[in-house]
């Protein structure tokens, strides 16, 4: 009867730990997402909280710049995107509903953290990172380019759609929970 309890305690402690955990991920997106948030509580406004939606803007914008030559004058200038409401729509965003969100690229050779945070920070963008009204994020990039994507949390600029447990835990982590429950219960 103990090692029965004490197997059920196991496996509980297994789930607990495999469904509590997240994935480190250390990449220039998440480098750029911790600078910018430090940013700005130095300058005491709330943390962008990453945004699944306007991630996915933010990569597909990115994708259709990774073409684009980087050069000083490029990364200054206003970029043109074609076919912007597919883009929007692909992600599930309202092109009708949606219009208080910002797309912010910024082109740096071989994405040079300081570099990418400066190009957020100290140039005309400063502004819109500067604003209290934008609560989330999302990044993307390709090639030289990255990409920033803020929303706000209205109803005209949150780009989000429903969410649910899995996309918050993730699919990996019920799998592998789901999985380990089948064998307890096969195995019991």
């Amino acid at each position: 009867m103990v090692s029965h309890k004490v197997s059920l305690f196991v496996f509980v402690l297994l789930q607990a730990i495999i469904l509590l955990s997240t994935p480190v991920h250390c990449d220039e997106e998440e480098d750029l997402l911790q600078g910018l948030n430090s940013y700005r509580h130095s300058l005491n406004l709330p943390a962008l909280v990453k945004h699944t939606n306007a991630g996915c803007l933010a990569d597909k914008i990115a994708g259709k710049l990774e073409d684009e030559p980087c050069t000083s004058a490029r990364a200054a200038s206003p970029v043109q995107i074609d076919n912007y409401p597919d883009l929007l729509s692909k992600c599930g965003i309202d092109v009708n509903h949606t219009n208080e969100g910002v797309a912010l690229p910024v082109c740096v050779p071989h994405l040079v953290p300081t570099l990418l945070l400066t190009n957020y920070t100290r140039t005309p963008y400063a502004r819109f990172i500067n604003a209290s009204r934008f609560s989330g994020a999302g990044l993307g990039h390709e090639d030289d380019w990255m990409v920033v994507v803020l929303t706000t949390s209205t109803p005209r600029g949150d780009f989000a759609g429903a969410t649910s447990l899995v996309s918050r835990v993730g699919l990996g982590h019920c799998l592998v929970t789901l999985f380990l429950g089948a064998l307890v219960y096969l195995l019991y």
